[in-house]
């Protein structure tokens, strides 16, 4: 197991789904996880999972659209820890349209949430990681944020901001000793997509629909994107840098 003994992770959106199982990973692996969600009780059912294990963690409130309180956390964690070993930015929003029945509000609460989050938090954090020389920043982007999705035009383009600012990141600080990545799931069995099938008539027909996307026939499990997460976040994964891992059961495999 790779392990990330010693170090200091913060993981936004990590009270449910793919942050929540990223979070339990990264403190089994041994490191101190801020667990940082705008929903209390999700961020304190994740923390006593972590606990209940005997690992080491605690939660942070955190509203990622809001600048100012991203550069108080990052003080504050800063004081309190020194600089961060690894960011994980995996708190995000979805949405269901097309350029028609998208408005302006529902596109600007994505970018805000999707893209102006993932900046605000990595601008308060990643100086101290570059003072200090090393780290590892995750950003969560997906297959959408790789080809082209109908009936979801606000989200991808979302993701695809993502892609692009994971690797524009990474050649900008490529000799800092900060890596950055993303990762780029498929449809993932997250309480967010169980919620949304509940709502089929059919619900298992939906979800055999859903599962089709992917070329192996089934959704992923969230331990299953956490697995990725840690790898990049461990040291064995130094010459890592500006990738887009696709983690899709080979969504992806035909698109070049």
């Amino acid at each position: 197991m790779f392990s990330l003994k010693g170090k200091t992770a913060l993981v936004t959106g990590s009270g449910s789904g793919i942050g929540a199982a990223i979070a339990e990973v990264f403190a089994k692996a041994g490191a101190h996880v801020l667990v940082a969600d705008l929903d209390a009780a999700g961020a304190a059912r994740t923390l006593a999972i972590i606990r209940s294990s005997g690992s080491d963690a605690e939660t942070v409130s955190l509203d990622i659209t809001d600048e100012a309180a991203c550069a108080a956390l990052a003080a504050k964690t800063h004081a309190a820890r020194g600089a961060l070993d690894v960011l994980v930015n995996n708190a995000g929003i979805g949405h269901v349209g097309t350029l028609l029945t998208t408005t302006g509000a529902d596109f600007d609460r994505l970018y805000a949430v999707n893209v102006r989050g993932a900046f605000n938090v990595t601008k308060a954090f990643l100086p101290a990681m570059i003072s200090a020389g090393r780290g590892s920043v995750i950003n969560l982007s997906s297959t959408a944020g790789l080809e082209g999705l109908k009936d979801r035009l606000a989200y991808a383009v979302t993701k695809h901001a993502i892609t692009g600012f994971t690797r524009c990141l990474a050649l900008d600080h490529a000799t800092s000793g900060v890596r950055v990545n993303c990762l780029c799931p498929g449809r993932v069995e997250t309480p967010f997509v169980k919620a949304r099938l509940a709502e089929y008539p059919d619900p298992e027909a939906a979800y055999r629909e859903m599962s089709s996307t992917q070329a192996n026939g089934r959704m992923a499990k969230p331990h299953e994107i956490a697995a990725a997460a840690l790898y990049l976040a461990s040291d064995e994964s130094s010459f890592v840098t500006g990738s887009a891992l696709s983690i899709d059961g080979g969504w992806t495999a035909g698109m070049f």
